[in-house]
Parts: structure tokens; sequence; C-alpha cells
């Protein structure tokens, strides 16, 4: 992968999945990379991971919670400070939950706002100076193909991957209007295989583990390892949006086609297909 050599980029999510698989690449493509998440055995493996590719990148390794905004400014200031500079983050970081508005405790939405939306917005206020400051920044920000569209069950989950698209959207005009030197993508994956659906929640009544076997069997068609070539790839070529996965892909035009006309369609496709309340 082009383009990456010398860069210091930061991944949250580090442990598993999307942001592993980003983590490992990015040292391979020459970059230094600065990983964190809460699971600090995933995060091991992540860096051997990375050693055992010889590629011989220099990596920071950080247990970080991302809805603690001081810890997060610290971090952003730690980073730059053992690199000297920071050119990329990768704000990766995500938790699931299932289960429908009405029956949704007050305290699972937010939970699910806290971390993918104020994740991404912490990540992105503490280390945009740094980028600005390096003459050569790139924010990405992961939202999801439910940051296109919406589907019972995905309310918290919905609001905040298109808040993460709202956020981030405006980001990128606002630094092309104030002539920053940052890039800003948006990513929408579409089903991946990761952990994200066996490690999800939900309210009472919806078997988790049924819901995320059918996921992993039924929706989850495109690796970690092809998503983060996706990105990179996306990064690379400066792409304000990056769709991950045919599924995403096609979704995107159905959504593009219909317009509001799809929240008509969707409910009796996800009742006849989606695992319901037991």
């Amino acid at each position: 992968m082009q383009g990456f050599a010398g860069k210091v980029a930061v991944v949250t999510g580090a442990g598993s999945g999307i942001g592993q698989a980003l983590a490992i690449e990015l040292a391979r493509s020459g970059a230094s990379v600065a990983i964190s998440d809460v699971n600090l055995e995933g995060l091991a493996v992540t860096e051997e991971r990375i050693k055992e590719s010889g590629t011989g990148a220099p990596v920071k390794v950080n247990r970080l919670d991302v809805t603690e905004r001081e810890a997060f400014l610290l971090y952003a200031d730690e980073v730059k400070q053992h690199f000297g500079k920071v050119n990329q983050i990768y704000n990766n970081a995500g938790i699931a939950f299932m289960g429908d508005i009405e029956v949704s405790q007050f305290k699972d939405i937010e939970r699910v706002m806290d971390v993918d939306f104020w994740g991404v917005v912490n990540g992105t206020k503490a280390f945009l100076p740094h980028l600005i400051a390096s003459g050569d920044g790139h924010v990405i920000n992961v939202s999801s193909v439910f940051g296109l569209f919406s589907v019972p069950s995905q309310g918290a989950y919905n609001a905040a991957k298109f808040a993460v698209r709202g956020f981030t959207e405006a980001l990128n005009q606002e630094m092309a209007v104030a002539g920053h030197p940052v890039k800003v993508t948006t990513v929408h994956p579409g089903g991946i295989k990761t952990a994200i659906a066996r490690n999800a929640t939900a309210v009472e009544g919806l078997d988790a583990d049924e819901l995320a076997t059918f996921f992993d069997k039924r929706l989850a068609n495109t690796t970690p390892e092809k998503a983060a070539q996706v990105i990179l790839d996306g990064v690379r070529k400066n792409k304000a949006r990056v769709l991950i996965g045919t599924d995403a892909k096609a979704l995107d035009v159905i959504i593009r086609i219909l317009g509001p006309r799809y929240q008509r369609l969707f409910p009796s496709v996800t009742s006849r297909f989606m695992p319901g309340p037991h």
C-alpha cells in the first residue's frame, strides 16, 4: 500500500476486527502506529502480529476508553510527544446494541452514543490540532451502512452512526473552507466478519446470541483485512466517503433511488428475515 511510509497513524478499537487489521496493514505499509483499546488482551495480539510481520514498525500501545474525554486529550499529547508528529487518526472503536426504542432503556441508548458518537468526537477534537500542525493530516471516522439508512431495532446504533456521518461531513467542509492541510473521510462498512455482533447487548426478550449468529452467517461477508485495504486505498486517494462491501454499495444505490420510501419497504424485509423477540 503506497502513501503511508513515514506517517504516524493512530487507531482506536485496535484490539480486534477492522481496527486490528488497520493497524497491521498500516505498519506493513511503513507507518508508525499508536494503537488503543479497552481490551488489553486484544491489543497484545495486535502488537504481536505487527512484530511478527517483520516490518520493524514502531508501535505505541495504550489502554484507552474513548468515552473518557480528558484521558483522550492527554493521550493525543502523549502520542505527539512520543512520535514527534501525528498524521492520521482512525476513530474506529464502537459497540452495538439491539432493541426497539419503545423498550430500550435510556442508559443503553446513551452508552451507544457515548462510545460510537462521542468517542469519535473526542478523538477528532483531541488530535485535530496535531493533524493541522503536521501539514499532512487525515481524519478517518468509521460510521456504518446504518449511517446511510435506518432499520427497526437499531435506533441507538442508527442515531450514533448517522451522527458520525453528519459530524464528519461537516468537518470535511470546514477543513476545506479554512484551508487546513487535513483531509477527512467517512467510512461506511457493510457486514464485516468481526466480533461486534457477538459482543452486542440487547433488550430483554431478544436473544443476543441468536442475533449474532444470524449476523455472522447471513450478513457478514467481508473480512476485516479486506475492509482495512479498502479504507486505506480510500485514504490514499483522499476519498470523502468509503463504502465497504458489495452490500453497502448496493444498499447505498437502493436508498438513493427510493429516498424516504425505503422506510415502507425495510420493516417487512427485516421482520421476515431477522430473529425477533422470544
